[in-house]
């Protein structure tokens, strides 16, 4: 069935399809309408599921956290402060071992005051553990999050799925449907090794030490890495049951390209007509889109960004003192490759501030023209 949906029902509808049976709500703007359509599907019987309403997304993701230990899916959903006020709980589920799915819809942090689009809420939590996924279409918004829990469920870390405020969580999109029988097919039922379970009695959470908490902060980095493998399985058999894949990454126009843009988000879809634009204009351009962010695809960036002779990353965020994040990343990527090309970083977009293909051609226009790379370069800026 295909269906006229925001992207925010877009998250609602793939929770729905992998049959989350723990919903954890507390809404904020741009996310209301995630867990509003999700509490009618509860309320209808269309879902079934338990909706709770908490008072906080502290304790969203510590109800989420609570319901995946007692081996339920357990689903959430949030946006920049809401998130800011969840970073504690989220390396609480990631340390537990927890796979919850979390949707966040990137929202610019305060102050001052807004409820427009920027990553620093999700780039925030970079550090935590938490798998993250950046979201291009509604589309790809319903699919990631059964794809999130696929893998989230295998390698048991929570994920992260994130999407642009108002460009896409608002906005609406023709979103195929599958049938639940497809899906049931594709996601089995949640059935984790380790749960509260008072005939299995197991210690959750407990005190540690030196002797071995060095041990299980080694355990969660060999469960991300091994999630690079799980992910790409997990696409290559969601392609072959649904005919869509996305990748970690994907390349646009990369094979001859001298010029390569990286981006995420909805910033891609403008720089896909872009660079069609400009490829009628005779200018060899083609785009890396950044997917999966954690685990990074580091074997995917050097292979597609290799043939290079100039990137230019585009961060709808930044690193105060340093540049874009997603440019630190793919530096640091680069580094130990046997080709590293010149690379500028470029700032645009913060605050929901319009990306538009006057700005991504003034990207690839100060890229030509520039011998000398430059690590931070704000586009955009009012005189």
């Amino acid at each position: 069935m295909r269906k006229l949906m925001m992207g925010n029902h877009a998250l609602s509808y793939g929770a729905k399809l992998s049959r989350v049976q723990v919903i954890a709500a507390y809404p904020i703007t741009p996310q209301t309408q995630v867990v509003e359509l999700l509490s009618e599907m509860c309320a209808n019987g269309e879902l079934d599921a338990k909706f709770v309403k908490v008072e906080s997304e502290h304790s969203a993701l510590a109800a989420s956290i609570g319901a995946s230990a007692a081996g339920t899916r357990a689903f959430t959903a949030t946006s920049s402060q809401g998130l800011a006020l969840m970073h504690e709980m989220i390396h609480w589920a990631v340390g537990a071992r927890t796979p919850v799915v979390l949707g966040n819809i990137n929202r610019a942090m305060a102050p001052p005051w807004s409820i427009w689009t920027e990553q620093n809420d999700s780039l925030s939590q970079r550090d935590t553990g938490i798998m993250q996924v950046y979201c291009e279409s509604n589309q790809e918004v319903q699919d990631t999050v059964i794809q999130s829990y696929k893998v989230a469920e295998k390698v048991l870390l929570p994920c992260m799925l994130v999407l642009d405020a108002f460009y896409l969580s608002h906005t609406y999109e023709p979103v195929d449907i599958p049938e639940q029988k497809l899906v049931d097919k594709y996601l089995p039922k949640f059935n984790p090794p380790y749960k509260l379970d008072p005939d299995d009695v197991h210690a959750f959470g407990g005190l540690t030490d030196a002797k071995w908490y060095y041990e299980l902060r080694y355990k969660i980095e060999s469960a991300i890495e091994r999630a690079r493998g799980e992910w790409r399985k997990a696409d290559d058999e969601f392609g072959e049951i649904f005919g869509r894949k996305y990748g970690l990454v994907e390349d646009y126009k990369c094979e001859d390209a001298d010029i390569m843009l990286v981006t995420s988000g909805t910033i891609t879809g403008t720089a896909r007509v872009t660079v069609d634009m400009l490829r009628d204009e005779g200018k060899k351009i083609g785009i890396l889109k950044i997917r999966v962010f954690r685990p990074f695809p580091t074997d995917e960036v050097r292979d597609i960004l290799g043939g290079a002779k100039k990137v230019a990353c585009i961060d709808r965020n930044i690193s105060f003192g340093q540049s874009g994040v997603f440019f630190e990343e793919i530096k640091s990527a680069l580094y130990n490759s046997s080709h590293r090309p010149q690379i500028w970083g470029y700032i645009a977009g913060l605050g929901g501030r319009d990306v538009t293909p006057d700005t991504i051609r003034e990207i690839v226009k100060r890229t030509e023209e520039s011998d000398k790379p430059q690590e931070l370069i704000w586009i955009g800026l009012k005189k």
